[in-house]
């Protein structure tokens, strides 16, 4: 069907704003003319994309399932666009990568650092946001990678999956305040302890629910933070057991804390690179990936500040 890509450039801003004014604005065109788009493009697809009233606009079926296919492409052309006048301008191309505050701190600076080493021209952007919020923005068109931890309900079968990383949680403790070493615990003993761990807009989060029920267990958490350098802190003053990733407590960062053994194995978990699968992979993005998957970095540890933030 032959259909003037302006139409569904105006379909796009009205369904992102629900609003003919706003998407007016947008476009710099009148009013009317946004109206007369959308009918003309309702006409030639034959089906009704918007419910109006006098108070608000709302998208039919129809229309949120047009939506769902045009942001990605609209997103895309928005991209190649963008990329095409920074590397006229710069001689540049740009990567743009999403993950989790903890994943960036404690897994991706090495490996930022040695692509910087090696491609100065590309120019990086890095966007942290939780593991499931990162899947989110991938599908949206909003990153051209993310790396993120799994299992991840946000990924989907469209995406292109890399494991570049493997994992295990632990419950970590001062003795000070909880004298546990050397005692294997259950969950139901947890269950009786502060816990802290991240707050429930994080995977981790839902893989350490869904471990307890499981079990038949139901948890809840003493407090719920944000940041994971923050439950570390807050279980080194004592305020309780902190569960977090093993990478972010390896070496000199433990300080005086302790990995309580539990009798129920943790599950292995994964560090994932993934993609839009649907697309054909920058060439920035498929050399960063190389160099995760091949374990490729320079000498370089953790900073001793940071946020930690969830994953």
């Amino acid at each position: 069907m032959d259909i003037n890509y302006e139409l569904y450039k105006v379909f796009y801003h009205v369904a992102k704003t629900l609003s003919f004014s706003e998407a007016a604005g947008i476009l710099f065109i009148s009013q009317s003319a946004v109206s007369q788009s959308i009918k003309v493009l309702e006409k030639r697809l034959d089906v009704s994309l918007f419910t109006r009233s006098t108070k608000r606009v709302a998208l039919t079926k129809e229309g949120e399932l047009l939506f769902k296919h045009i942001e990605p492409a609209v997103n895309l052309i928005d991209r190649g666009e963008s990329q095409l006048l920074s590397s006229a301008k710069t001689g540049s191309v740009q990567l743009r990568i999403a993950a989790s505050d903890t994943i960036c701190r404690y897994y991706l600076v090495p490996y930022l650092k040695h692509f910087h080493l090696l491609y100065p021209d590309v120019h990086l952007r890095v966007i942290n946001g939780t593991s499931l919020r990162c899947a989110e923005l991938l599908e949206a068109g909003e990153a051209d990678l993310i790396v993120a931890n799994s299992p991840n309900p946000a990924l989907t079968n469209t995406m292109r999956l890399h494991e570049v990383k493997t994992f295990f949680d632990v419950f970590i403790a001062n003795p000070e305040y909880f004298p546990l070493g050397g005692r294997r615990l259950s969950l139901k003993d947890l269950q009786q302890l502060p816990i802290l761990m991240l707050s429930k807009r994080s995977t981790t989060s839902v893989f350490l629910h869904n471990l307890f029920l499981q079990h038949s267990l139901e948890l809840a958490p003493a407090i719920e933070l944000s940041s994971n350098d923050l439950l570390i802190d807050f279980a080194r003053i004592g305020l309780g057991i902190a569960f977090v990733p093993d990478f972010c407590v390896a070496g000199a960062n433990r300080n005086g804390l302790v990995l309580l053994e539990t009798n129920e194995p943790m599950p292995e978990r994964k560090l994932i690179a993934a993609c839009d699968g649907t697309l054909p992979l920058p060439e920035p993005a498929d050399h960063f990936i190389r160099l995760l998957e091949h374990d490729i970095k320079p000498s370089c540890s953790a900073p001793e500040n940071g946020d930690g933030s969830e994953k």
